[in-house]
Order: structure tokens, then sequence, then C-alpha cells
């Protein structure tokens, strides 16, 4: 199998490093991160402008890629450079609704940067409900930590499991939202559904069908957090490679001790097996088989869940002090990889999903 990049999805690769290398220096995420937003709006537009949430969709939905490796190439540079603007949220809610079918004005504006959406999914301590009236639905409940909550103008929603799900506008009445920042950096909020009533058309499906509709937002959220996972620990590893070349010690880098080399050589190792299992999950994406590209997208997720945990420790131990510090780089690279386990399921839920699978 190829897995060399087409030239234009290099070239999608390049514009999209360049720009954040370019205008997303730390300290401009880290504001626009612990900020009251919890992202940049301007950043958002900037790169809206530049198409990369197009390039997450194929052209049926408006963009012009959506393949799994084009989610890979952009969510990898997203993860480089520790991106925080709703680009998951985007991925996921028009994934849901491109597989729906029939929303193509709300999808457009999705594509193009201007609606901001989020994937609402995990249930806080009252479940969301969903009760059949003579004019449609009525929503009753709450969803925990959705991302970029505050921001979102549209929810996707799923009900009992994914078995159904809907889209609900943020002003509809009864949805309010309680927005709090997150330890890795960005906002989320708990929404709460309070006898909202929808009609007929916010249904995207039912049964069979709805949860043909979330598995294929929550495959591609899958994805795209994997890939993240990748980028954020190959700044890691470049970071601390640097320090181990530059850091004097007894008058000789320490980057010459042994021990260092063998947790250095180690962590190198692990990484490529991870950047593996994420190339595994971006081919499968587009298969045909269900069973096969989901066992795949569990072991991606399992494995960079272990993989990032790991970068993230012996990176903030080989830095010493100075890893730990706010100032310092990787020690928000160090909580975003920790905090990526915990989306969309853990490395011990995916283990389970994966043998299940077989």
């Amino acid at each position: 199998m190829d897995f060399e990049h087409s030239d234009d999805r290099r070239m999608l690769a390049d514009t999209l490093a360049r720009a954040l290398r370019d205008g997303y220096p730390i300290d401009t995420r880290n504001a626009g991160a612990y900020g009251e937003t919890g992202y940049d709006p301007a950043v958002w537009r900037q790169l809206g402008e530049l198409g990369i949430v197009s390039a997450l969709f194929d052209e049926a939905a408006g963009g012009f890629g959506g393949s799994g490796f084009d989610i890979m190439v952009v969510f990898e540079a997203l993860g480089r450079s520790l991106v925080v603007e709703p680009f998951l949220g985007a991925l996921m809610a028009g994934r849901a609704l491109a597989a729906a079918g029939g929303q193509d004005e709300t999808l457009a504006g999705i594509v193009s940067g201007d609606t901001i959406a989020a994937f609402a999914d995990d249930d806080a301590a009252t479940p969301v409900t969903a009760t059949k009236t003579a004019d449609g639905w009525v929503l009753n409940g709450t969803k925990a930590v959705v991302r970029q909550a505050g921001a979102a103008a549209l929810f996707v929603v799923s009900v009992d499991d994914g078995a159904r799900v809907f889209a609900v506008s943020a002003d509809a009445p009864g949805v309010s939202v309680r927005s709090y920042a997150v330890v890795d950096g960005g906002g989320a909020g708990e929404v709460t559904f309070a006898d909202v009533a929808l009609g007929e058309d916010a249904l995207l499906g039912d049964g069979s069908d709805g949860q043909r509709i979330h598995d294929a937002a929550i495959g591609a959220g899958l994805l795209a957090l994997s890939a993240e996972s990748l980028g954020a620990m190959e700044y890691v590893k470049e970071a601390t490679l640097g320090y181990l070349r530059d850091r004097q010690q007894f008058g000789v880098p320490i980057g010459k001790f042994q021990a260092l080399q063998h947790r250095m050589a180690t962590l190198l190792l692990e990484i490529e097996q991870a950047r593996s299992a994420v190339i595994n999950a971006a081919a499968a994406f587009d298969g045909d088989d269900a069973t096969a590209r989901a066992r795949a997208l569990s072991a991606a997720k399992y494995t960079i869940g272990r993989t990032g945990a790991r970068v993230a420790e012996e990176a903030v131990q080989m830095h010493g002090g100075i890893g730990m510090t706010w100032e310092f780089a990787v020690s928000h690279y160090a909580k975003r990889l920790v905090m990526i386990d915990h989306q969309l399921g853990d490395e011990d839920l995916h283990l389970q999903r994966y043998i299940a699978l077989r």
C-alpha cells in the first residue's frame, strides 16, 4: 500500500504548517486557550480562510478532501502547534450532518468556518432523553464536557448511546450552557436541555440510521485525536532532543549520558509505533469494512493514549524542573497529551473494544 501523500495533500500540510509557524507561537496559543473564550476567533477566521475546515470534507459535502489521510494531515499539524480552535467540533458535527444528508445549508456554514459547531456525546448526571410529541421531539437532560460549547452556534446531540442524533441550535428555547476552562487549554461546558421542543427536521437519524450517523462522527473524531496526539508527540520529541543537545552538565551535553540516550531511543521507537497505528487507521478509515475500520481506530486511540502519556512523563523528567514551568511549551504539550486519552474513550475502553471486535 502506498502511504505517500499526494501533491495536494503535501501542499495542504505545508500551507498549514507555515501559517501556524508564523502566526501561532505558544504565547498566542495560550492567550486564546486560557482566555475568556477558550480560543482565538481571529486565528479561527484566518485558518478558515485558508480552507482548513474544507479539507476535512469531500466534494459532496462542499469540501475538497475528506479522506482519512486528509484528516490525519490536518490534525497532525494542529497537534504539532497545540491548536485549540474548534476544528474537532467542526469535523464531528459536520460528518454527522453529511452522513445524515439533506443538511446542505447547515453543513455549508460549518465547512466554510462561518458556523461553529460542537458534537455533544457524553452524558452528565442527567442523561439526555428524547420524547416523541405530535409535532416532533422534546429534549431534556445534560451533556458534559462539550468542547467549545460556549462558542458553538449548533449542537449535534446523540441520545440513547447514538440511537438517535439531533441537530439543535444553541439559541433554541431551553438550551443553556455553563462554560468553563479545561486543564489542557480551551473551553468546554455542560449543555443543558430543558423541555427543548424540536421539529421533525431536527432528527438526523433514528435507530440503525442514527447509529450509523453517530459512528461516522465518532470515527472521524477518533482519527483526528490520534493524529493530533501524534503531532504533539513529534513536537515534544524535537524539543527534548534539542534540550539534551544544549543542556550542559559536567562539561558535556546531557545527551551524551547513556541512560538518557536509552530513554530517548525508547521514546523514538514508541512514537514510530504510534505513527504506524495512526497511518493504519487513516488507511482503514475510507474502507468498506466497518469492523476493520473500528478496530484500526480503536488500536490507534489505544496506542496514542498509552504512548502519549509516556512521552509526556519522560519529556518533563528529562527537562527537569523547567519542564513543569508555565513559560516552557513542553508543559502545555504534556497536559494535552495526557488529556487526549480521556476524549472519546480512554485506552482501557479502546483496548476492550478492539478485543470485542475480533
